[in-house]
């Protein structure tokens, strides 16, 4: 099994966010866009591992500003860190008022998933290779929360 570019499991989700994606005031759900998320971030890691996966965590979300009715949601998903089976995945989220072109950084979330066999059992994932300063970084900084994660459970 050989390793895989990050670039080569990316994934980018757009979407416009409507009414039924909102409260009465025109706010979008937090729910809606933890959903889209953890959707985004497994799609990065399937194109990684080219297996069927599971969620195992999400670190904490924090919004950081609200998404209206009418914003484009754009997620972008990367790799940052791959174990034996797990991956976790750093799932970028913005908000672009479509009329004024104005971007806002709505939150960062990363996510681990474990990629399963045909029997529903992990099995092992391609390694990730680091190419650039920033994913050393990214990686770095993954094993970190990695090893915080593990002396929890």
């Amino acid at each position: 099994m050989t390793g895989k570019r990050v670039k080569e499991s990316r994934v980018a989700l757009n979407q416009l966010m409507l009414p039924e994606h909102a409260n009465p005031m025109g706010s979008v759900h937090g729910g809606n866009i933890m959903k889209l998320v953890d959707e985004t971030g497994g799609l990065c890691a399937m194109r990684h591992s080219r297996r069927p996966v599971v969620t195992v965590a999400m670190d904490s979300m924090t919004f950081h500003s609200p998404v209206n009715v009418g914003d484009m949601l754009m997620l972008e998903a990367n790799m940052t860190w791959v174990g034996s089976s797990s991956m976790e995945v750093e799932v970028v989220v913005k908000t672009e008022n479509l009329i004024t072109g104005e971007q806002t950084h709505t939150n960062t979330a990363y996510l681990v998933y474990v990629a399963l066999d045909e029997d529903g059992q992990t099995t092992r994932v391609p390694s990730l290779l680091i190419e650039t300063e920033q994913e050393k970084r990214r990686w770095q900084e993954a094993n970190a929360r990695q090893r915080r994660r593990l002396k929890r459970s």
